[in-house]
């Protein structure tokens, strides 16, 4: 019986095969089952979009692959029978008003929560998040009922204050990682320099917060823009945003021409999707989604 060689060089023989990956028969079938599924999800939204588009330039078009005809008329006829004009007005002032006034509160509300540790902090953040994680139907009812009651459901200040629910605290979530990311000796340098709390805030850590501020900025007007539920239960018929009126155009009673609603769906659709690109251009979904996974860990 001989003794093992230590050396692997003078060793003979056939060398061990490798060691297979577990799952490798498996891991090729299963990457092409989830890429089909979201091509096969992709297709279908894409054609259900396509379709509402060309619906949207279509004269008639009944049971055949493409339209009898194409017209631009349906968006002048939108614009006239759903009052977009006003609808989109009230749009604006209301999404305007909300990213101010989140951005007033929620900028120094996120300083406070990324460099402050206090007793119960992780509760005043995820009393903060769950506007955000929760549906809005389970505290809009609610929400409705306190506006109604104090008489200010139906009035644009209403709109404003419902959407500000889940707009603030979505601006502490987005800005906190930017703050986070900011080094702490900037601050320590300008304090050694005389400068105060206030100047701090205003002269060095805003100018830096710039792509943050318009990251939040942008995404809450993409979010009030696109909020449905909490508008359609505190709107009133001269404080609609362009998703209600979208709603109450394709669902109320009354004879109106579908390709008309179709114009109309497709200039929310353009709408939002210019703002979420827009969006992106200053926001990474990654910093968004590690924030709240961070946050309900702990």
């Amino acid at each position: 019986m001989t003794a093992l060689d230590p050396n692997p060089a003078t060793r003979t023989g056939p060398a061990p095969e490798p060691a297979r990956r577990s799952g490798s028969r498996w891991g090729r079938p299963y990457a092409w089952l989830v890429w089909g599924a979201v091509a096969f999800f992709l297709v279908n939204l894409a054609g259900l979009i396509l379709s509402v588009v060309v619906d949207s330039f279509a004269t008639t078009w009944f049971g055949t692959w493409l339209p009898d005809g194409y017209t631009a008329s349906w968006y002048a006829d939108a614009w006239k029978e759903f009052g977009l004009a006003q609808v989109l007005q009230v749009t604006l002032l209301v999404a305007l008003a909300v990213v101010g006034i989140s951005l007033l509160f929620g900028v120094p509300a996120a300083y406070t929560l990324a460099r402050r540790d206090f007793a119960g902090k992780r509760v005043v953040m995820l009393l903060l998040l769950l506007p955000v994680l929760l549906p809005p139907i389970t505290y809009g009812i609610p929400l409705a009922t306190v506006l109604y009651k104090f008489q200010l459901a139906g009035t644009l200040f209403g709109v404003i204050a419902a959407n500000l629910v889940p707009a603030l605290p979505f601006v502490v979530l987005v800005m906190t990682p930017f703050i986070e990311q900011i080094d702490t000796n900037i601050e320590s340098a300008a304090r050694m320099c005389g400068a105060r709390t206030r100047q701090v805030f205003t002269r060095i850590l805003v100018p830096l917060l710039i792509p943050g501020i318009l990251a939040a900025g942008i995404l809450v007007l993409v979010r009030t823009v696109a909020m449905f539920e909490l508008t359609f239960l505190v709107a009133g018929p001269d404080s609609q945003t362009l998703i209600v009126a979208l709603y109450s155009a394709a669902f109320t009673p009354g004879i109106r021409a579908a390709q008309a609603i179709d114009a109309m769906a497709v200039i929310y659709t353009a709408l939002s999707a210019t703002l979420l690109a827009l969006a992106l251009l200053f926001v990474n979904p990654t910093q968004i989604v590690s924030q709240v996974r961070d946050t309900s860990t702990d």
